[in-house]
């Protein structure tokens, strides 16, 4: 199977959904699946270069919208020669314009799925701060979006809280066909002293046993509600391990909101964005993984955090709490400060013994839940039933 995937942006930095893809892509080459890529971002991109698949980056994109010129005449030229689409995240130039190349084809018109990664949750229409984004989103989809929604070959969701969450925001909404088929991480590298080393040289002199927040400072993810009720505790008398708020926006207006609430308690540190060995250095000498965020389509990082061995404590709003919680490897509670602050405290009542079972039941929550090759073996299931695409073995 030649399987094209389209996504706007490639860049780390910007969000959970190009780490998705890389994932995807990796799970799916096991089945023999033939993947290839087709972004809107600047061929010069260093971020770029480290990747192994075939990448076509027509950029780089103008406008909010990543307006592309080149995308539409490569798409024209190149649809038909694919068995399969995969659109990946929403809101973009890019849904838009492969919608209209595939309508066109009259002959050799390839399955088309589209994977929205979390876009259609209503917290994005809800949220304050968000109004003018909210009123755009409207707008799109009704010029737009409904029909890669509505009229393509289906709706490729992470889990069950995300498909009926895709329901309730926009109207109408009726799908070909809805299809959890959940997303997974690889198994990590084994731990060795360079990633303790890596880690320790972003955060010198941090003994063993930490919390670890890693992902976007950004107001999604409920950092400023952790930091808060982390000093609360430790105001409170609660003896708790140190802090480590690691990942990309620390020049950001939030960012610096975040390190202004830690007040230069020298318990939280701010390491920056974490990668290769000194991420899993991060992980792997952590005692836990926080992540109280507001809206998490699926949460790659708490995945990871188990996949390490390391308990979870995490908000309700991430996706994939409940088989977390059926797990019994994490606490969750509600994206609140009061909520973060009772899952700090409850864990600071834990037994080693209470932490440890814990533990292990996060390695078993991954192996169960979350590996690579379960979510390819849905997604190749679903991409086979189209009589279009070629049976893989």
């Amino acid at each position: 199977m030649r399987l094209l995937h389209v996504i706007s942006g490639l860049d780390p930095q910007i969000g959970g959904t190009s780490q998705a893809l890389r994932t995807v892509i990796k799970g799916l080459a096991e089945h023999s699946v033939m993947n290839e890529v087709v972004c809107l971002d600047d061929p010069q991109a260093t971020y770029l270069q480290e990747l192994t698949f075939p990448i076509y980056a027509l950029g780089p994109a103008r406008t909010p919208w990543q307006y592309a010129p080149r995308f539409l005449p490569w798409l024209n030229s190149q649809l038909a020669e694919y068995d399969a689409v995969l659109v990946h995240g929403l809101w973009h130039f890019h849904t838009h314009a492969v919608y209209q190349v595939w309508r066109s084809l009259k002959t050799g018109r390839p399955a088309l799925y589209v994977m929205p990664h979390g876009m259609l949750d209503p917290w994005f229409q809800q949220v304050a701060g968000r109004r003018l984004k909210a009123l755009r989103n409207w707008f799109f989809w009704k010029a737009t979006e409904r029909n890669i929604i509505n009229h393509t070959d289906g709706v490729l969701f992470t889990s069950e809280t995300e498909k009926k969450l895709a329901k309730l925001p926009f109207k109408p909404y009726a799908p070909r066909s809805e299809n959890v088929v959940g997303l997974g991480v690889e198994t990590p590298p084994a731990f060795t002293a360079a990633m303790g080393e890596a880690f320790r040289e972003k955060c010198p002199g941090l003994p063993d046993g930490f919390l670890l927040f890693l992902s976007r400072l950004h107001v999604k993810k409920g950092v400023d509600l952790l930091v808060k009720a982390y000093r609360r505790l430790k105001k409170e008398g609660v003896k708790l391990p140190k802090l480590v708020v690691a990942g990309p926006g620390l020049d950001t207006p939030f960012g610096q909101r975040v390190v202004q609430l830690a007040g230069g308690d020298n318990d939280i540190r701010f390491p920056g964005m974490l990668s290769g060995d000194a991420k899993w250095g991060a992980f792997y000498q952590s005692a836990a993984f926080v992540l109280p965020s507001h809206q998490e389509n699926f949460g790659i990082a708490v995945v990871e955090a188990l996949a390490c061995g390391k308990p979870v404590l995490i908000s309700d709003q991430v996706n994939i709490w409940w088989e977390i919680e059926r797990a019994g490897a994490g606490l969750i509670g509600p994206d609140s400060e009061e909520g973060i602050y009772t899952s700090l405290k409850q864990w600071t009542t834990l037994t080693a013994s209470q932490k440890a079972q814990m533990a292990q039941q996060a390695v078993g929550a991954f192996e169960n839940h979350f590996t690579v090759l379960r979510a390819s073996e849905k997604i190749v299931t679903v991409l086979n039933r189209n009589k279009s695409v070629v049976t893989t073995n």
